[in-house]
């Protein structure tokens, strides 16, 4: 082992929502039982049928009136996920310890509320093309509205942004919180993940050759592309908080470049962010006991992240990729992936890989394909965007 550059921080509490189910509980009940959220459907005017994750319930939720011109599609989920767990009356409890104003509110989207911009251009003014006088671009659209209303309905007011690099977004906001904190500017941070479903993702993902016709099947031979899912996540970071859930060890961030959409072939980037990680956590690769794939199921990103994988790890280490049980959630994928890693942490299951029918013989990690129980201490969660933008966390157990 060798002196980790940062501190450990303390995440005291954290709540997922995804098409698994609302909050840990269902979660994790989903994950025992092996079962898949995906389904095969239309969604809104899409004129073809895919495999997505789509969230129950989110168009049943209503904002309080004081949040009325953030209502969308992506606020509601966000409004869905805050109220499971009681994790609202966490961050409120961290505001009450530390201040409103010394607790800060990082989220990572990638979509955010294009739905709502996608629907207002159906009602635009058949003479003028004017959108709807009701519509709200700021509120709804804007990347910047799910921190926003996630900073409102929580009563906060310390620094507020969003994280917007596809794929890792939600991964690098523990980052991005870790170095306020670290710095003095807040004593704790609301991070986490919000995407929700729209036209525009569905559409051009189909149109990069990137979306399946078929259910989602990470590291198998024959996989075909992804499946989109969304979903919302939250963790509650603190610098001197109650019992943690678990800990913050490490973040690891690199950028490769390499291409628009495409991952380095050699995994560079997404090896160096597990590098930088482990440094960061002053941890050895035989100290993790698990990683949470990025594993999006298409044939290049996961013969990427097997190289990128084998080149710090070995291919001995236990992993799998959950995104076939809750599609791939853009944005907010690094925020509900670190939380199962939570869950994995504390109930002591390692979640198999979903769909798998026929390993391909070509990728080397060793994948668990059935759930696995086992004490854990510490596990990993690749997360890699497009551009290159990759993003690693460590999180430990807390005891």
């Amino acid at each position: 082992m060798s002196t980790p550059t940062e501190s450990p921080l303390a995440i005291t509490d954290y709540t997922v929502t995804s098409a698994l189910g609302c909050g840990r509980a269902a979660t994790l009940q989903a994950l025992r039982d092996s079962r898949s959220g995906l389904r095969h459907q239309r969604f809104d005017t899409a004129t073809f049928s895919a495999w997505i994750g789509m969230v129950d319930g989110v168009d049943d939720q209503r904002l309080p009136p004081s949040l009325a011109d953030h209502d969308c599609r992506n606020n509601r989920l966000a409004w869905q996920a805050l109220h499971a767990d009681d994790f609202i009356a966490s961050a409120r409890r961290a505001s009450a310890q530390y201040g409103a104003h010394r607790v800060g509110v990082f989220i990572g989207t990638s979509t955010s509320g294009i739905l709502q911009t996608e629907r207002a251009y159906r009602h635009r003014d058949p003479l003028t093309g004017a959108l709807p006088s009701d519509f709200r671009y700021a509120q709804t659209h804007n990347p910047y509205s799910v921190a926003d209303f996630t900073r409102r309905a929580l009563g906060l007011r310390g620094p507020a942004f969003v994280v917007s690099t596809a794929c890792s977004s939600s991964a690098k906001v523990f980052g991005s919180a870790a170095r306020m904190i670290r710095a003095g500017w807040i004593d704790a941070a609301v991070v986490g993940g919000v995407d929700s479903l729209c036209l525009t993702t569905l559409y051009g993902f189909r149109s990069l050759e990137l979306l399946s016709d078929e259910i989602c099947r990470p590291w198998d031979a024959q996989r075909r592309g992804l499946s989109i899912g969304e979903g919302a996540a939250y963790a509650l970071i603190e610098r001197d908080g109650p019992a943690p859930a678990a800990w913050l060890l490490g973040v690891g961030e690199s950028s490769d470049g390499h291409h628009m959409s495409s991952p380095h072939p050699q995994g560079t980037g997404a090896a160096a962010a597990m590098r930088a990680a482990l440094d960061q956590a002053g941890l050895q690769p035989s100290q993790v006991d698990y990683i949470n794939l990025h594993g999006t199921a298409t044939p290049s990103n996961d013969a990427a992240e097997d190289l990128a994988v084998r080149s710090v790890f070995g291919t001995s280490l236990p992993c799998s990729s959950t995104k076939g049980a809750t599609g791939h959630t853009l944005g907010a994928a690094g925020a509900i992936e670190a939380a199962l890693c939570l869950l994995a942490l504390q109930r002591g299951l390692m979640p198999g890989v979903l769909n798998l029918r026929t390993p391909d013989p070509a990728l080397q990690c060793h994948i668990i394909d059935a759930n696995r129980e086992a004490a854990l201490q510490t596990v990993a969660s690749n997360s890699f965007g497009f551009g290159g933008s990759n993003a690693c966390l460590l999180l430990g157990a807390a005891v």
